[in-house]
């Protein structure tokens, strides 16, 4: 059973990620290979100042580590905005470092013409230097807005479900190697 923390980006007012979390965390709970944790950012309140090195963090962030240290993978579910992702969801990575170690993280994007790809993108380099593996397979939603009928299900079901399976077939793949791993020899970055 690999432990799977879908972290949910966006904090904006209005925000259509829950429509896009909600369907994806619904796919994943289908899964018997996966066990799921929802970290919303909207309901975590973590502050957007990084604490000073030797300092203890935020009672906010206390309560989250030990939730993203326990999880084998990751999901970021995240929009894109000005060609990246929200500022929210750094402060959020940045909080932490080893618990996103030899870690697989997929990701969910949405977004207008670029579906949030370019906000992938940039979080692969992020994930890269925590030391985590990112799986090669998205799911993208362009045009996020029309993509999902009025009860939150994708109009191209099929499609994104295939996609969605896959993304979470690597997850599982990479999720069981590392865990297995890091049994075996602790990862020391």
């Amino acid at each position: 059973m690999i432990k799977l923390a879908i972290i949910v980006g966006s904090t904006r007012k209005g925000r259509f990620a829950p429509v896009v979390a909600n369907w994806f965390t619904d796919r994943a709970k289908q899964r018997d290979d996966l066990s799921v944790d929802v970290l919303d950012l909207d309901d975590l309140d973590l502050p957007d100042r990084l604490h000073g090195f030797g300092e203890d963090p935020a009672p906010e962030v206390a309560l989250v580590s030990p939730r993203l240290r326990d999880a084998d993978a990751f999901v970021v579910v995240t929009p894109e905005y000005n060609h990246s992702f929200p500022a929210p969801l750094k402060s959020a990575i940045d909080w932490h470092f080893t618990e996103w170690q030899a870690k697989p993280v997929g990701f969910v994007s949405y977004g207008g013409v670029g579906g949030g790809l370019r906000a992938v993108e940039q979080l692969r380099q992020v994930f890269a230097e925590l030391h985590a593996v990112t799986v090669r397979d998205t799911v993208s939603f362009h045009g996020a807005w029309s993509r999902f009928d009025d009860e939150g299900a994708p109009v191209e079901a099929e499609a994104v479900n295939n996609a969605a399976t896959t993304m979470l077939d690597q997850l599982v793949w990479w999720g069981t190697a590392l865990k297995e791993a890091r049994a075996k020899q602790p990862y020391g970055a």
